[in-house]
């Protein structure tokens, strides 16, 4: 049940902050920035894995849930937990905002600001690049290491730096699905669902091909 919590509480955190980034910058008249926006998902991801990753690994996100299982690194039993707690945080996290924000429409909902097709493929790269450098730098199904919050922290923050603006890279089905529940944003919930989890999926034989020797 620790680990359970710890990412119910994890990405609670990290949806609480991230969307609420974007939904303060949107009613403080842009003060945070899309920088900012980016930054504060990586900051508090960075955060998360050096708070819960000697417990539950930090995964704060279902695709990497599913990623680890794939690559034969966490028993896929607990997946279902995982992502349930994972999902439970997210709704809560959105939920909390809509009561502090109830005039706000979106709530941090990702949306595509270009093509669905175009918003897929991305969010399929980013998250394929996400998970690749996740399998490479955790050690089983845990991200836990001097360096390693850094490290994904850091591309996350990147990712959303140059490819949010069209997008909105999520990487995340649980931080994508928690905001369009509550906003009732649902048209482009299809694409944050599918593209993550595939993109997870690409990034398992990335990883392996790409081992040391």
């Amino acid at each position: 049940m620790n680990k359970l919590l710890s990412e119910l509480l994890g990405t609670f955190i990290l949806v609480f902050a991230g969307t609420g980034a974007i939904v303060i910058n949107d009613v403080s008249g842009g003060v945070i920035g899309h920088a900012g926006i980016a930054l504060t998902f990586g900051l508090v991801v960075m955060a998360m894995i050096y708070t819960f990753g000697d417990v539950s690994g930090a995964h704060l996100n279902p695709a990497v849930t599913l990623g680890f299982a794939v690559a034969g690194r966490f028993e896929w039993k607990s997946v279902p937990g995982y992502v349930l707690a994972q999902i439970a945080g997210a709704l809560a996290a959105s939920g909390v905002l809509h009561l502090l924000f109830p005039a706000h429409d979106k709530l941090g909902a990702t949306l595509p600001s270009g093509s669905a097709m175009q918003s897929f493929v991305l969010e399929l790269i980013l998250t394929a690049i996400l998970m690749l450098a996740i399998l490479r730098i955790s050690t089983g199904a845990k991200e836990k290491g001097i360096t390693a919050g850094i490290a994904i922290g850091g591309i996350i923050a990147l990712e959303a730096m140059f490819a949010g603006p069209i997008c909105g890279a999520s990487m995340n089905p649980a931080r994508s699905l928690a905001p369009a529940i509550v906003s009732g944003q649902f048209e482009h919930l299809w694409i944050y669902l599918t593209a993550t989890v595939l993109g997870a999926f690409v990034a398992v034989p990335l990883a392996k091909m790409t081992k040391p020797e």
